[in-house]
């Protein structure tokens, strides 16, 4: 028997920005999944397997007439709901003649399908990332398609934020990061690591946006909802203006969001957001900060894509597991545990030790 695939499937995953999806076909890979995506005249999105019944030529090749897709092989027809409705050159359409059609959820700027049993496909279950709605937060993000690493791998670098020490170094990395105490908390579909660092130097991107001199109170607030759903609360205000006793009002408050989606063991879809409640008119800033993360190779989040894919070619070439763990591992840890938790409860399967957590 073949090993199960390190993602579970009966889960929500983002598999588009609700912008992207239109009137016309579009082709995903989502656990392992080929998938086409597209909207129907009443605006609706809808996932099918990319695949037709009859030859198994991926549907994304053929083209759309009216909500129907018409199969660029031998013209077969498929409406929203995966039934076959026509086939050429017969009027009987054999009653088994369908594809897999995907549960759909379309919520915070995004499109989610669930790979799963469609029986399973709870909306009560979807991620909260509320922020990205574009009310009371503000920004606009992207997407790292087909990130060349194990999704999981996403997963730990947000969770351990003392990596920006070291790879954003003159942005938002500072050696408070690894100098500060953290804690560590969870339920059993989530985990939180708080962090805050007092009467500091902001690091250079921090101290633009407070714009107000002296030192400052930092918070990383990292939130994973599993399986790889994360909302980081980050930003700095005055010390002594009451930001750890919950008055953030003297500060500048941001969000990063990452839905990590899986596109195969070693790839992934990695959508991501920085949002802000300071400043929200201000375009202009809207887009400096845009491209503060994403900057031809040269943004914060470039720099991550760099370490990940490196970090993933070195996994491949020596393949010892487990990691060795540290202590600033415990929010990671405690994801990749419920992850596995989710991947015993499909396998019917007892979920693996997360490993030494943090004292």
């Amino acid at each position: 028997m073949s090993e199960p695939k390190p993602f579970p499937l009966n889960a929500w995953y983002a598999a588009a920005w609700s912008h992207e999806i239109k009137h016309e076909l579009a082709a995903r890979t989502i656990c392992d999944r080929d998938i086409v995506l597209y909207r129907r005249a009443d605006g609706q999105a809808v996932a099918l397997e990319d695949a037709c019944w009859h030859r198994l030529l991926p549907l994304s090749l053929g083209r759309l007439k009216g909500d129907e897709v018409v199969c660029g092989y031998h013209g077969l027809v498929f409406n929203a709901a995966g039934r076959c409705t026509y086939m050429p050159a017969q009027k009987t359409i054999n009653p088994s003649a369908a594809v897999h059609a995907y549960p759909v959820i379309e919520r915070h700027r995004l499109v989610w399908i669930w790979p799963g049993d469609p029986a399973l496909a709870d909306p009560t279950k979807m991620p909260d990332l509320h922020w990205n709605d574009g009310t009371d937060w503000v920004g606009e993000g992207g997407t790292f398609y087909k990130l060349k690493c194990d999704y999981r791998l996403v997963v730990d670098n947000l969770m351990d934020l003392t990596h920006e020490t070291y790879v954003h170094v003159g942005s938002i990395g500072d050696e408070a990061i690894t100098g500060s105490p953290f804690e560590v908390s969870h339920t059993d579909r989530t985990a939180t690591v708080t962090r805050w660092m007092i009467n500091i130097d902001p690091p250079p991107f921090w101290a633009a946006q407070l714009a107000k001199p002296g030192k400052a109170d930092r918070w990383q607030i990292i939130y994973f909802q599993a399986p790889s759903v994360i909302v980081g609360d980050v930003g700095v205000a005055p010390t002594g203006t009451g930001a750890p006793q919950g008055d953030r009002s003297q500060g500048v408050n941001g969000a990063f969001l990452a839905a990590i989606t899986p596109e195969t063991e070693r790839t992934c879809h990695y959508f991501w957001n920085f949002v802000r409640t300071f400043k929200t008119d201000d375009a202009q800033l809207t887009r400096e900060i845009n491209r503060a993360h994403v900057s031809n190779g040269q943004g914060v989040y470039d720099q991550d894509v760099t370490v990940l894919e490196a970090q993933q070619k070195a996994i491949d070439r020596n393949p010892r597991q487990p990691f060795y763990n540290l202590n600033i591992d415990a929010g990671a840890l405690w994801a990749r545990r419920m992850i596995d938790r989710l991947l015993a409860a499909e396998h019917g399967q007892s979920a693996r030790p997360p490993g030494v957590a943090a004292e």
